[in-house]
């Protein structure tokens, strides 16, 4: 087992910790029941880990319907609440055009052209982490 896995292995999303980011690549159909368990198990892990950040490659993916638009939002919102920033990278123009043709903005998530520029993204302004070292008042 490799040093950057943490996570389990949601139906067929692998989840893979590089040090303060969790990558998910998104391969093909993603099915409803495992679209939503991957939305629990990131959830999960950020907060378990505490991981300033979350990359999700779609460039694996053909299409994105209205569920895993929202899906990808509801991450975005939960990994937000938890003090992680997320980016999605490597979005197919065709699944761009579809997105803004659904009327889906994403909000709180920010976009990379490929997964080298997300992990880059996602290295500036990394969020302060609550719970992080203290310093005491005299």
């Amino acid at each position: 087992m490799s040093d950057a896995y943490s996570g389990p292995v949601t139906g067929h999303v692998p989840v893979l910790r590089l040090g303060d980011v969790l990558l998910v690549t998104l391969q093909g159909d993603l099915h409803d029941s495992t679209a939503q368990q991957l939305q629990q198990d990131l959830a999960e892990t950020v907060s378990r880990t505490g991981v300033r950040g979350v990359l999700i490659d779609i460039s694996g993916v053909e299409i994105v319907d209205s569920f895993l638009g929202r899906v990808l939002a509801e991450i975005a919102a939960q990994a937000k609440l938890l003090a992680a920033r997320t980016v999605v990278a490597g979005m197919r123009p065709a699944v761009a055009i579809t997105l803004v043709e659904l009327g889906l903005t994403l909000p709180g998530l920010g976009t990379a052209l490929s997964t080298e520029a997300g992990m880059e993204l996602l290295s500036q302004q990394a969020p302060s982490r609550p719970g992080g070292p203290r310093q005491e008042s005299p």
